[in-house]
């Protein structure tokens, strides 16, 4: 195995999670995020309707670079950011080595009222990359 991939397959949940947390949440980065993937990686939002804002389903890091940066530039009324301070995560391991679990609680500072978002991904992972992202939340929140 190359020293590349040992790294990689070595990467710890928290350590996936955290580089996903940073490129998506914190940065908006889309080519950052879509790295995070496998080549035929898949990240779903099963409980968006149809026609929302946010992506329902993307199969592949392409699609998941190009959907993600289109998304990311629609959110002008948007710009409000995750308070570092009030958010929290706690992650459950499986007896799935290859599955995770993120329990989320994202504030965003607003004008006087603090928004406060809860939601659970399950993350199933490959050779130290995102194989399969599961993302359950409120839709009204992203649409």
């Amino acid at each position: 195995m190359s020293e590349s991939r040992e790294a990689a397959v070595s990467r710890t949940p928290q350590e996936i999670f955290e580089g996903y947390l940073y490129a998506g949440a914190m940065t908006r980065n889309a080519d950052a995020l879509a790295e995070n993937f496998t080549a035929d990686g898949v990240f779903e939002a099963p409980l968006m309707p149809a026609g929302a804002t946010f992506p329902r389903r993307l199969v592949g890091r392409e699609e998941i670079r190009s959907a993600m940066a289109a998304y990311y530039e629609q959110q002008v009324k948007d710009d409000r950011s995750p308070s570092l301070e009030k958010s929290g995560y706690v992650l459950h391991t499986t007896s799935d080595p290859d599955v995770f679990i993120a329990e989320i609680d994202t504030v965003f500072d607003g004008d006087g009222d603090d928004v406060a978002v809860s939601l659970v991904q399950i993350f199933r992972i490959r050779d130290g990359k995102i194989a399969r992202l599961r993302d359950y939340f409120a839709p009204e929140v992203m649409s």
